[in-house]
């Protein structure tokens, strides 16, 4: 197993990408801290782990807010002693264009996807250099790329923000041996590409050279080669998922 007894922490763990990069891990050896604000969602996915034998630990936080996010990660440090992996997979997005979109849904989507990955890198990297290393792992979005293709000024701003922090934190990191790396899906069966009327859905999959939509389950595997042993010369990097409707 690729990550024996390593500890990951993953935000957004509750459902979607979040689940299937936690049920991942799991299967691969890690104890997983599940972090989100779906109560309901963090109880039933810790109940499924649980049945598989795993070690999990389900953690309601507001990763904007960065005492919680302080708290959260001081309850993962004392629960399991480590952290060797973040996952920061939290996001949401707000539909609108510029002349639509309200200030307060702009404000929410920047503190959730950015301020919020920002905060969670900060929090653990402490820990990270007292172990000696550790993986970071953002969950992009092919948006922050092309600029927004839903009609949602907020999201791809956000995510091109995270893929900035991503490399600055790469260099900053390295010599402490924390890899900082990104995936950038795009076309996923999440709850955000359900929302897309069928004809936009129809319109995306024939945009998509391999044609068909992304399962969570393909992004958590580039998750976990991120963060594994066969990617520890790779940091800086973002890795699309995207089935290759862009190729960069």
């Amino acid at each position: 197993m690729r990550f024996q007894d390593q500890v990951a922490v993953i935000t957004g763990g509750a459902k979607g990408i979040g689940r299937a990069v936690a049920l991942a891990f799991i299967r691969e050896g890690a104890r997983v801290a599940l972090v989100d604000i779906d109560k309901a969602g963090l109880a039933a996915l810790r109940e499924e782990i649980e049945k598989l034998g795993g070690q999990v630990l389900a953690v309601c936080c507001d990763i904007s807010n960065s005492s919680e996010v302080r708290e959260m990660m001081n309850l993962v440090q004392k629960t399991f002693g480590r952290i060797d992996i973040l996952v920061n997979n939290a996001g949401i997005i707000r539909r609108g264009t510029i002349e639509t979109v309200t200030e307060e849904d702009w404000d929410r989507v920047i503190a959730i996807n950015l301020k919020g990955t920002f905060n969670c890198c900060r929090a653990v990297i402490e820990p990270m250099k007292r172990r000696g290393g550790g993986k970071i792992v953002n969950v992009s979005s092919i948006a922050a790329k092309t600029g927004d293709i839903t009609s949602a000024p907020g999201y791809g701003s956000s995510k091109a923000g995270v893929d900035a922090l991503m490399k600055t934190l790469a260099r900053q990191l390295a010599p402490y041996g924390i890899r900082v790396n990104a995936v950038a899906p795009h076309a996923i069966e999440t709850e955000m590409s359900a929302q897309w009327p069928e004809e936009k859905r129809r319109e995306i999959i024939a945009s998509i050279p391999l044609g068909r939509l992304g399962r969570p389950e393909d992004v958590a595997e580039a998750v976990l080669f991120l963060a594994s042993k066969s990617a520890s010369f790779i940091t800086g990097e973002i890795l699309d998922v995207n089935g290759g409707m862009l190729m960069d």
